[in-house]
């Protein structure tokens, strides 16, 4: 019989419910204590050309100047609740004659922090993993009011399945409620025609008819047209967040006036843990496994992780062994070095021995010699023909 035609009983998960209570009721209780100790930290990149208002956005939704920097690390607390926020740029997308590969810059750098992410979880110690991940995307539209750019398919099409992609319609207050109406149909028949995943709140067996009814509303209300502002106005004898123009106020924190209120809800009030494990489980754990796999061909292992280890121990082997044989090669060249060196000094110590010994042979003779001339009364130092002349020598 073939193992798969054996057959497996479905044992029905029987739900029991304890006598008294037990206590792992207080599970979520513990988790949000060692949230609120650990915090939270959330990395949001905002995208799109320049002049669309991304700065003041991200200072809207946060209600702080939190863009100020090229790449800012704010420390943000909400009732004892920090959040380490990191907000990414893209200066100059879009900004070029020829935008073609816009796209590849931002894709190689959120790519290049899963490798981050993906090398710090393969080390021994763990326990500080840094998570740069890109979390989120806003992406700023133009508000042409008539449909996508190339520019945009392109960017969405590229990015869609590394990234939470979030399409926002950038100063809308630029456009009528019917240009609006009308430009978001465009947009969402653009996305589903080129097979883009945009971000959409999930849905959950166990949610309540109140929480359905708000992704709902969520839903309907993509791509978000938002208005930005962080400056405050009078209206009515009440301050607000928004821009005053001829024909009327724009109220940033009106739904009836633009998207902003539905936008910050599911960013920030209600979806932000979503986004976060959405990066972790399946956006991430996809270019993991892809990576992984990868690797594992460029061995010829098929992506078998034991081959991999057996493949990646032989080398290492070999490096090893390499490694010992040019430290004992340098070993012996330093040993020859130094007996080179010695053998030269002997030389030159029994040099030096042999001309000292000649040195005190021939003094030697001269002392002899002058003795001599002492013991015979000859002068020393007088010529031998001096001294038979005047009757030295008989």
């Amino acid at each position: 019989m073939d193992i798969l035609d054996i057959y497996i009983p479905q044992i029905p998960i029987v739900k029991k419910k304890p006598n008294c209570f037990v206590g792992f009721a207080n599970l979520p209780n513990q988790v949000h204590r060692k949230s609120i100790k650990k915090g939270f930290q959330f990395t949001l990149m905002v995208v799109g050309e320049s002049g669309l208002g991304k700065s003041t956005l991200i200072n809207t939704l946060f209600n702080t100047s939190v863009y100020h920097n090229k790449e800012p690390h704010d420390d943000l607390e909400e009732n004892g609740i920090k959040l380490k926020l990191n907000v990414i740029d893209t200066p100059g997308f879009g900004d070029f004659v020829n935008n073609e590969t816009s796209w590849k810059p931002i894709l190689e750098d959120i790519e290049a922090r899963f490798d981050s992410y993906l090398e710090q979880e393969n080390k021994v110690n763990r326990k500080k993993i840094v998570d740069e991940r890109v979390h989120a995307c806003l992406y700023f539209i133009a508000p042409t009011g008539h449909s996508l750019k190339p520019i945009d398919i392109e960017f969405m099409k590229r990015l869609h399945h590394r990234v939470n992609l979030i399409p926002v319609i950038a100063k809308a207050d630029l456009l009528t409620e019917e240009e609006i109406a009308g430009f978001k149909a465009r947009i969402m028949e653009d996305i589903s025609y080129n097979k883009i995943q945009i971000y959409r709140p999930p849905i959950y067996e166990n949610d309540d008819p109140e929480t359905l009814q708000e992704n709902k509303e969520i839903v309907l209300r993509m791509p978000f047209a938002v208005v930005g502002c962080d400056k405050e106005i009078e209206m009515n004898n009440k301050k607000i967040r928004g821009r005053q123009y001829p024909w009327g106020i724009i109220d940033v924190d009106n739904e009836d006036h633009c998207d902003f209120i539905k936008l910050r809800q599911m960013l920030i009030r209600t979806h932000m843990e979503e986004l976060r494990e959405y990066t972790n489980e399946v956006l991430y754990e996809n270019y993991r496994s892809n990576k992984l796999i990868a690797s594992g061909n460029e061995f010829g292992d098929g992506g078998n992780p034991l081959a991999r280890f057996e493949e990646e121990k032989k080398a290492h082997e070999a490096k090893m062994t390499k490694m010992e044989a040019e430290m004992k090669m340098v070993f012996q060249q330093k040993v020859q070095e130094k007996k080179n060196k010695l053998m030269q000094s002997d030389a030159d110590l029994h040099a030096r021995h042999k001309e000292m010994k000649e040195k005190l042979v021939n003094q030697r003779r001269e002392l002899e010699e002058t003795k001599r001339q002492l013991e015979s009364g000859v002068r020393p130092g007088t010529p031998e023909k001096s001294r038979k002349g005047k009757g030295y020598f008989k």
